[in-house]
Order: structure tokens, then sequence, then C-alpha cells
């Protein structure tokens, strides 16, 4: 994370507002992501990132539907090199 900061703002349209691409960059925010949000009294906000592209089927690639299967024999290959 650069140490300049990046200054970006967003529009809120409805109830949804979009996360600035610099920022999204910066942070490597990505597709899945989840955004954790809280208030404090003083009416800061804090955002934490909780990554999807981790833990135990960060890696699983799943069926790609690309070759043909028997689902009695392969069921349990799946994603198993």
């Amino acid at each position: 994370m650069s140490s300049d900061g990046v200054d970006a703002e967003s529009k809120v349209s409805g109830n949804q507002a979009n996360i600035p691409a610099a920022i999204r960059r910066e942070l490597d925010i990505d597709d899945g992501d989840h955004l954790r949000w809280s208030l404090a009294d003083d009416g800061t906000v804090r955002v934490e990132i909780v990554r999807q592209r981790s833990g135990t089927f960060g890696e699983f690639d799943g069926y790609s539907g690309e070759s043909e299967t028997d689902v009695v024999a392969d069921h349990d290959a799946w994603g198993v090199e």
C-alpha cells in the first residue's frame, strides 16, 4: 500500500456506492471480497476487507465442464490433482 494515500470520491446511487478504481487497486479489492463496515461514536467509518480468495477452497477450481465425467466414479475427485 502506498504511503502517499489515495484520494478519491464516488457517488451514491440509490442505496449503493461505488468504490473508486484507484482505491480498489491500491487495496487489492477483487470480485467476491466482502466489506465489513463499522461506525464509531464519533462518526468515523471503518471498512475491513474480508478476502474470499483464501481459505479451504481458495485454490479450488472445481469442474470446468470441459471433459466428460462419471459422477459416481469422479464425484470425490473433483479439484484434486
